[in-house]
Order: C-alpha cells, then structure tokens, then sequence
C-alpha cells in the first residue's frame, strides 16, 4: 500500500493500514520543514504498528522476506513520476492521494495509472462533480490497458473518488437533530442511529432495526471514561447479540432505525426568487392596497352615476387615473367630480410605484449579498468555520431544514457563495472577539459546531459559549484523539448536563479510505463515543464466513452484521439480448433463517478489525507471531 499525502490524513490512513490491516505501507509525505505535525492516533494502533515493525525486521534479518517490503516513509515535496516509481507504485496493489489539492491528486493518479493500470486508486478530492469524471476516466483508461476481461477482481485496475468532508458531515451535522446523533446514507436512504437511556422497570426497548453498540457503563458520569478504544470493559460494546443485550443492565444501547425527513418545505426564498412578502414592505403593500380600493371605489361611482358598463366604466377610471382622457367638462357635475379625484389618485399612485419599484431593486440586490441573524432568532445552530468541512455542514443543515447562522472571519472564505445562495445569516468577525458569538445569538442558539481548522480557537469559542449558556450543545472539530479526549472529559465534568462532542475529521474519514484502498465500498461511518463503526456494501461470494450460511449463522458478535439485502428489479430480453437497465433497492429485516448466496450482495455493519479480518486482502502476517 502506498500512501501519499500532506496533511493528518495520510498519516492516520497509514496507522490504519498497519495497525487494522496489517499492511506494509510506503508513506509519501513532504520534508519535516514543510510536514503537517503528526496526529496521536491512538495507544491501541500505535502498539499495532510497533508490533508490526517487529514482525518486518525479524523478517529482513532472517533473510525470509523481501526487505523492500518493509514499511517505509519517503519524503517528498510532490508526487511526481520519480517519486511515485520510488514508492514502487509498479509494484503496489493500491495508492491513496489524500492531498489537500485537488489538482495535485488529479496529476499524480493520471501519473499513477500510466505507471501501472491494474493499481487499485483512492483519490481524495473535495469537486464531486469532477471526481466522478474522473473516477470514469481512470477507470476506462485501466480497462483498455488491461483488457475488458480482467473485470472487477484483484487484478483490475479501480478508481474510487472520497472526499474527507462528505464523509464526516454527516456526523457532525446530526448532532444538531434533538434526539439523533449519528446518521449515514445508503444508496439515498437516511438512517440513523440513536442512543437510548437505560430502559426503566418494566419498559422493553425498541431495538429498531438493530442494536448496534451498548455505550460505556460509565456514559453517565460525567468523570467516567471517554469510551476510547482503551477503555476494556468500560468501553462501548459494538455490535452485541441479543445474549448481551439482554444482560446488560444500566448502559445505554445505540439502535438503528430508518427515517426520511418530513418536516416542512424549504422556504421559498432558497430558490433565489424572493417571496412577494419579501420584495416589498409591509407599508408599501398597505399602501398599494388602498390605492387599488379607491380605483374600485371610482369605477363603481363611475358605473352608478353614468349607468355605464362595468368594464368600460373601469376602463375610463384608469384612462382619467394616469391623465390621459379627455377633460370632462361637457359633463354633468358628478362625472367631473369623478374625473378629479381620479387625478388625485393617480398623483398619488406615482410615488407609491417608484417606492415599489425602489425596494424591488434592494430586495434582489441584498439577495446576494450576506443576511444578518434576524430579530428574535432562536433555537438555530450556530456553525464556526466555513472552510471545507464547514460548508459540507452546512449544506447538510439546511437540506434538513435547520436554521444556522454563520460565523466567519475570511470574507473571501470557501463557503461564503453557499451562505449566500441559500440565503443563510453570516457574522463576519473572529469568533475570540468580543461581541461576535453574541451577534450570532448565541445565548439563544441549540447547538455550536466549532469547524475551524484551529484548535485552540475551537476551544476558546466553546468555552465562551458554555460561559454564555452552560447547558448548549456543542461540537468541536480537534485534531489530535488524545488532545479531544482530554477536552471530552474535562467539559462533560464541568457541564454534566449538556451534551458535548469532540469530533476529528480525520478520524472519521481515514476507515472510509482505508476500507476503499482494501478494495471494498465504504457506505459510511458512524461514531460510537471514540470508536467508529462501519457500514459497507460487500459480494457475498468468495467470503466462506458469508457464502451459504444463514443471516443468523453469517453474524458474528463485536465483528459484522448482516443488516440488508440488495435485491435488482428487471430481468433479460427476449433472444439473449443484454440485460435491460436494473434499479436496486435494499430489503431490511431479513429473517435470521434466509440463506445467502454467492451472487447476493448485502449490506452490513462492521467494526474495523471486524471488517479486516472478513475482507482481508490476505491472510494477516502476525498470525503466527
């Protein structure tokens, strides 16, 4: 395995090839002077990793391996031809470029696939539109020089297009639901999964679609543990059967359940068109009304008085309202009347549509522009951050039509066109200024999801939020685990009664990338306290632990379970022709008696280790040690 990159990412993604799947991985990072420091990652993997360099040079004084093999670390300002031929991308099964430019990882895969095109490609890029042009060129471009009938196995060339920041927004925007904390999409469905208190006496939980996890049995004290992978039996239990289940007293469970948004309609004003209401003033409109009655009440006059038809009584009411009938002074005394108060009316008429069209104008000129946090604003989410990650957040936020309001200090920031298109309150300002936080209303806000890419502003922001209301829900985006560990347990003592979350991007991208470098499809990822379980959509065929056991028989307890079955609507023309256009569709709740088949495709859910140990590539090295 080869990983290249320049920032945290690479290096997690590295740790999680050694310590989960025990690969040898070449590390393409720049030059100290320009490195990105080292993320902590963790006690369990670190461990992993050293047993594993271990294993590489036991193997290289014995003679018994190949000393190229071993785990190494190369330093690189960009991954040219040289230096990707260097990293043996001849040689290698699969490559990850995990830039933070997009063009970069675009150069270097074109680069890479020249080089060998039955390599296995991971690409990280943030443009999802060019990422799946891409993906179809690399992967075209690996079928011509293999041949079509390599097909999709181990020896063909594959192309999978992630992007850090689709993969973590989904679980850092859900933790501004009430009630819903984590959340993951398969193939367009919404799922979600919930923690639930303890059952009390006498209650039977709802299990939902399953039980995922059973949370620490310290979750309820706020000095407790954190639930990290170090946590041994005070830890969350991922994945128990219904054995354990049954056992647990006084833990919180995380169940799975199956949801679609049904709230509301997006206000109209997302489209871009401002609402009548919006375009001009509720004195203006007033305005406009009384104008239009004395109009009515002067046709009906007119009419009255000249026994006229209603439509030309009308008519003549608007030609003496703009001035351009003839004088009525041939007329009786009433139709005189008639016509000079039409006249004032229309005098009166000019003003008020040059007002109209006045507002009109600033109405869709500030539609561009940014919105400050209305009046009265309460219960929204206050988002810190419009860079990457946070515009992704944000995105996801008003998709579930949840109010937020924006604090950025980079007018010229990533996310600024997207706060801006749909119509979403910014405050331009450093969030440690004094002032800033309370423009965003913050004393009256739901949640803060500090997203900046500073830590120590993170924290700052939280802390004075916390100071401002003590019971606010916040979520912080920190960079090393044990860094947000400590600030995990040191603001849950502080503030027992509020919710507090302490999410690493990185951390919740790098299993997606490692599972996709593994050659399998990464549905999502959702955290369980400091751990992280996986869903993933995986051939029944070639896995004995799958192929013709029963979906009770094929679960594995702390491992994987089999939660969905892809099932594909059509069928064959007439005469052999090939297959028409199939859509597919999951089926949950599958009986534990059904019997999975070699051409099945299912769903499941796994942890890291779980999942290695079901789709390892091969068989894991330190077996025997």
């Amino acid at each position: 395995m080869v990983v290249c990159g320049d920032d945290g990412l690479a290096h997690r993604l590295a740790a999680e090839l050694r310590g989960v799947y025990r690969e040898q991985v070449t590390l393409v990072v720049p030059p100290a002077g320009r490195r990105v420091r080292q993320p902590v990652v963790g006690r369990a993997r670190a461990a992993s990793a050293a047993l594993l360099d271990m294993v590489n040079a036991a193997v290289n004084r014995t003679g018994n391996g190949d000393p190229g093999g071993a785990d190494r670390e190369l330093d690189a300002t960009e991954p040219t031809e040289d230096v990707l031929a260097d990293a043996g991308v001849e040689r290698a099964t699969a490559l990850a470029l995990v830039y933070d430019d997009d063009e970069t990882n675009i150069r270097a895969a074109l680069t890479a696939r020249r080089l060998n095109p039955r390599l296995r490609l991971v690409l990280r890029l943030y443009n999802r539109r060019l990422g799946q042009h891409i993906e179809e060129l690399l992967d075209q471009s690996a079928t011509l020089a293999t041949g079509p009938g390599a097909g999709t196995g181990a020896g063909a060339g594959s192309t999978t297009v992630l992007s850090d920041a689709d993969t973590a927004a989904p679980a850092l925007a859900a933790t501004a639901l009430v009630g819903t904390s984590k959340v993951v999409e398969t193939d367009g469905l919404l799922l979600r999964a919930v923690e639930r208190n303890p059952p009390r006496p006498g209650e039977v939980a709802d299990p939902g679609l399953c039980t995922l996890a059973l949370l620490s049995a310290t979750s309820n004290d706020p000095a407790g543990a954190d639930g990290s992978e170090d946590s041994g039996e005070q830890g969350p239990q991922l994945l128990p059967d219904a054995a354990a289940v049954e056992a647990a007293t006084g833990r919180g469970t995380v169940a799975l359940e199956q949801v679609s948004y049904s709230g509301p309609p997006l206000p109209a004003g997302r489209a871009g068109v401002p609402a009548f209401g919006e375009l001009f003033s509720r004195r203006l409109r007033w305005s406009l009304a009384g104008l239009a009655a004395c109009v009515v009440a002067l046709a009906v006059a007119l009419m009255l008085v000249t026994d006229d038809h209603p439509l030309h009584a009308t008519y003549v009411t608007l030609l003496d309202l703009f001035s351009i009938n003839e004088p009525a002074h041939n007329k009786d005394t009433g139709r005189q009347i008639l016509q000079l108060l039409s006249g004032f009316v229309g005098l009166l008429l000019l003003p008020v549509l040059l007002a109209a069209v006045l507002e009109a104008l600033g109405t869709f000129r500030s539609a561009s522009a940014l919105r400050k946090p209305p009046r009265g604003l309460g219960g929204h989410v206050v988002l810190l951050g419009l860079g990457k990650i946070g515009t992704r957040v944000l995105t996801r936020l008003r998709e579930m039509d949840i109010p937020v309001v924006c604090v950025e200090a980079d007018p010229e920031a990533r996310g600024m066109a997207t706060a801006r298109r749909l119509r979403v309150p910014v405050v331009l300002g450093d969030v440690t200024q004094e002032g800033v936080l309370e423009a965003a209303k913050i004393h009256r806000a739901h949640s803060l999801l500090a997203l900046t890419s500073v830590d120590t502003t993170n924290l700052e922001a939280v802390l004075y939020a916390r100071s401002v209301r003590s019971r606010l829900r916040v979520v912080l985006r920190l960079y090393d685990d044990d860094f947000a560990t400590a600030v995990y347990r040191t603001l849950r003592a502080a503030h027992p009664g509020a919710l507090t979350r302490s999410r690493s991007v990185t951390h919740l991208a790098a299993p997606s990338f490692a599972g996709a470098m593994m050659g399998r499809q990464i549905l999502g990822a959702i955290p369980v306290e400091r751990r992280v379980l996986l869903f993933a959509a995986v051939e029944v065929a070639g896995h004995p632990q799958l192929e013709g056991k029963t979906v009770g028989e094929a679960f594995r307890a702390g491992a994987w379970r089999v939660l969905a079955l892809e099932v594909s609507d059509g069928g064959r023309a007439e005469g052999g022709a090939p297959e028409r256009a199939r859509e597919s569709r999951l089926v949950w709740e599958l009986p534990d008696t059904y019997v999975l088949r070699g051409s099945d495709r299912v769903v499941l859910a796994a942890t890291r280790r779980g999942l290695a140990e079901l789709l390892g590539r091969r068989a894991r090295r330190g077996a025997d040690v």
